[in-house]
């Protein structure tokens, strides 16, 4: 009879690569039931990934570029806003999930075994579904102000690779310390709202002074922000110490979650 020992990797920097691949059809299981969940029995279904950045988008118009007159590069405040509340939409959604989904699959976790990388990867890949919708409403206001996509949008891909590490980051550090003290529930709405403020969402990075800039790098989504508007809108070549800071920044938090969640991950049965 063949018997087979599963034990918890050693290696810090084993990312069990193969194992992920091997456990592809889990991966999509998960974000497929994420989506059915998200809209089940929801009167509007997929609308509010068109409705929440949209009214989001018009409460930030009204406030900040009417009353407020805050600045925007030379481009129409709606879009400016918009194009920046896609990727930290999908970032606040990825962070939002992310703290639950160990604990969410506690079942998965005691009972079968797989890579256990799988579940903070199909965190930030579902958001992605309601990324694409709300992009589609980007298309067609851009058409109604009259704002032609540039050569820029190419690297359009990067950069959503970009938010995408910077949500995976976060993850393997939230996950797992959710599952040790469940006060990151409590903390992530407060952590949301203030990071999205610390944000260039509603105003330019311009408004930064030149000798914070390095500093502000430090906040990843300002980078993926400036370059997403950059690419999207052909506003001003984007701040490349900025956003050169916030990819290094990133990597760094990616390469140490890696590392804190591998570590983690041999106790998450025991104490879930």
């Amino acid at each position: 009879m063949d018997v087979t020992v599963i034990q918890p990797s050693r290696g810090l920097f084993n990312l069990d690569l193969k194992g992920v691949w091997q456990y592809r059809e889990l991966l999509f299981f998960l974000v497929w039931r994420d989506l059915k969940v998200r809209y089940k029995q929801a009167a509007i279904g997929v609308g509010w990934a068109i409705i929440q950045p949209l009214l989001t988008m018009i409460i930030f118009t009204i406030i900040f570029g009417e009353m407020a007159k805050i600045p925007s590069d030379g481009i129409p405040y709606p879009i400016f806003s918009y194009a920046a509340l896609l990727p930290w939409n999908y970032f606040a959604q990825a962070l939002t999930r992310s703290s639950a989904s160990l604990v969410g699959d506690s079942n998965l976790l005691r009972k079968v075994y797989f890579p256990r990388l799988i579940i903070p990867l199909a965190t930030v890949v579902t958001p992605l579904f309601d990324f694409a919708i709300s992009f589609l409403i980007l298309l067609v206001m851009m058409a109604w102000y009259g704002v032609a996509p540039t050569w820029g949008i190419a690297a359009l891909p990067v950069f959503l690779l970009f938010a995408l590490m910077v949500a995976l980051a976060v993850s393997l550090w939230l996950g797992p310390i959710n599952v040790r003290y469940r006060d990151v529930g409590y903390a992530i709405p407060f952590l949301v709202q203030i990071w999205m403020y610390a944000s260039p969402i509603v105003y330019p990075v311009s408004l930064v002074p030149e000798k914070w800039r390095v500093l502000y790098g430090l906040n990843p989504m300002a980078g993926v922000i400036e370059g997403f508007r950059w690419a999207l809108l052909g506003s001003k070549s984007p701040n490349l110490l900025l956003v050169s800071v916030s990819v290094l920044f990133t990597l760094l938090l990616l390469l140490a979650g890696v590392v804190f969640f591998k570590r983690m991950e041999r106790t998450f049965a025991d104490i879930i």
